[in-house]
């Protein structure tokens, strides 16, 4: 058999030894030159001499090197594919059935075998005899082991690629729940522990700090952090000076208190910054027994309630800190004769009833012989009105008459309909509020203050706090009922509430009021008592969320108003 000039031999990519074979036909019927890739098919051609030996060369040895990185799957398919092609190039030789296809047109046009199929394989073998058969039968062995490699490969790929996504879809789950039990698996939750950390970190405050940084005075600074969503900011390095001139500072005056229910004195301390006094009435370890609203105002009440809503991270109770105060000395030389005529001696203690809604004469608050224990709350900026609200939840204070909340467990539905409940951030408000009076014991927030001319976007603040920490082993339940009725709660609050289990909110409530004046601010029972009820309070979170699920639960707002 001879071929035309125009006529080159083919051999397809990695056939091995069959190159030689096709290699010295070639060379005996051309001249000896390199082989050369003919098209994007897996073929080569070989060329004359007239082509550039050198760098044809290099270029099949660079061809060469790539192919041997060839997967083994691909090597079988090639390998099985050149022994085809062999077969067919030998029954070629021999005259038998087959066929070169005819590529490119003109004197550049080339020749390919075309690999015998299955159905050709008669052709093959010169008319169907069994040597033909055999071959045919072998190389449909060979075709058939490589499409079941690629099969089984395929499947494994796919097996791995099903893997992959449900281990994609445990891990986000997994993510979800973490969130959802306080961890720290989303941004929202990494955000709520730097908090929690830099709340920590600035827990502790040191007695007889003093501004040295500014030419302001402690009010001014204080009136500053003032803002719709907050008393003071998370960062506040002046706080503990601010708190000792309000523990230290000389007073001005000091008269009666504003309207309410219960004994208290207005102060004005040195530069005309005006803050209320609440008396000692009871020791630290005394229990007041009967309703949860039951006895007299808690001055340390107050001093911790600070506290805590700091370590909750609210920041919405105006600062508080102990102080004692002379009542000869202080506060009659500068007493308005309204106060004045309130003062009595009960043997050799100094004393003052004041005047307010259950004051009595009968009833005063007594000093030490004359040095009297109190609390003192810094009075809101007057730039800042302040607009008095019912509480939704409020009691009705009457023997047999319940309020409807004490008895409609759909209540809060009603609650959701009504302004400012409607809308905005005044709703979670309540429930925090509801969370914080719960830890703290205090069942008499039968109303609330917020800002004036707020559009209901300004916070519910947590004044008057001291009907707290009365009873340390009465946890009054029906305090938390805008939580466990409306079953909704911020994820901030929850995270915040979850990083202070284990003993963490006794322990950081010790940290915060070891250096108030007037330390220790509570009992260790009442401490143990805020441990105690914040389990309670997670518990009711997580029925919630039994119950309706964590979407409808936890409630993401982050209401952030910039200070005016």
């Amino acid at each position: 058999m001879s071929f035309a000039c125009s006529t080159v031999c083919v051999r397809f990519k990695g056939c091995g030894d069959d190159d030689a074979l096709l290699a010295r036909k070639c060379i005996l019927l051309h001249a000896e030159g390199p082989w050369q890739k003919t098209d994007g098919n897996d073929v080569a051609r070989f060329v004359t001499k007239t082509c550039n030996w050198p760098e044809e060369a290099e270029r099949v040895q660079s061809e060469r090197k790539r192919k041997a990185r060839e997967t083994e799957g691909e090597s079988e398919r090639q390998t099985a594919t050149a022994l085809l092609l062999g077969k067919c190039v030998g029954h070629q030789q021999r005259g038998a059935a087959g066929h070169f296809d005819r590529v490119g047109a003109g004197a550049g046009a080339i020749r390919r075998w075309a690999p015998c199929s299955g159905r050709e394989r008669g052709g093959c073998s010169g008319g169907g005899g069994s040597s033909g058969e055999r071959r045919g039968h072998r190389t449909r062995r060979l075709v058939g082991g490589e499409g079941g490699h690629q099969a089984a490969a395929a499947t494994m790929k796919l097996k791995q690629r099903v893997v992959l996504l449900c281990a994609l879809l445990l891990l986000l789950g997994l993510a979800k729940v973490f969130l959802l039990d306080g961890g720290e698996g989303s941004a929202a939750s990494r955000r709520d522990l730097r908090a929690f950390r830099k709340m920590e970190a600035s827990l502790a405050l040191a007695r007889g700090a003093r501004l040295t940084h500014t030419l302001q005075s402690p009010w001014e600074v204080a009136a500053q952090w003032v803002g719709p969503r907050e008393v003071y900011p998370d960062e506040t390095p002046e706080l503990a000076a601010v708190l000792n001139a309000l523990s230290t500072s000389r007073l001005e005056r000091a008269d009666v208190g504003y309207k309410g229910t219960q004994l208290k004195a207005l102060l004005v301390l040195d530069g005309g910054q005006k803050v209320v006094f609440k008396p000692k009435r009871y020791s630290r370890d005394y229990v007041v027994e009967g309703e949860p609203y039951a006895g007299y105002d808690r001055h340390n009440a107050e001093v911790a309630a600070f506290h805590l809503d700091r370590i909750l991270g609210f920041r919405r109770a105006p600062l508080v800190v102990g102080r004692f105060v002379n009542l000869r000395t202080e506060i009659k030389p500068v007493a308005t004769d309204q106060l004045l005529s309130t003062f009595l001696m009960q043997g050799n203690n100094t004393c003052f009833y004041g005047k307010c809604y259950y004051c009595r004469e009968s009833e005063p608050a007594c000093a030490e012989g004359e040095v009297m224990e109190g609390s003192v709350t810094l009075w809101l900026p007057d730039v800042w009105p302040l607009q008095k609200h019912r509480h939704p939840w409020g009691r009705t204070y009457r023997e047999g008459k319940l309020a409807r909340w004490e008895y409609d467990e759909s209540y809060c539905e009603a609650v959701k309909k009504m302004p400012p409940y409607d809308a905005g951030p005044r709703l979670l408000d309540v429930i925090d509020t509801a969370i914080f009076d719960y830890l703290i014991g205090n069942a008499d927030r039968h109303h609330y203050e917020s800002f004036q001319d707020d559009g209901g976007a300004s916070m519910l603040i947590l004044l008057d706090n001291a009907k707290s920490f009365g009873n340390a082993a009465m946890d009054e339940r029906s305090i938390l009922a805008p939580l466990y009725q409306c079953c909704m709660v911020r994820v901030s609050t929850w995270n915040r509430l979850n990083l202070l289990q284990g003993g963490a909110l006794s322990a950081a409530m010790r940290q915060a009021t070891a250096h108030d004046p007037i330390a220790p601010v509570l009992a260790e029972p009442h401490l143990a008592a805020l441990d105690r009820r914040l389990g309670a309070v997670i518990a009711t979170v997580r029925q919630c969320m039994e119950t309706q699920g964590p979407d409808n639960t936890l409630i993401e707002d982050r209401m952030n108003l910039p200070h005016p």
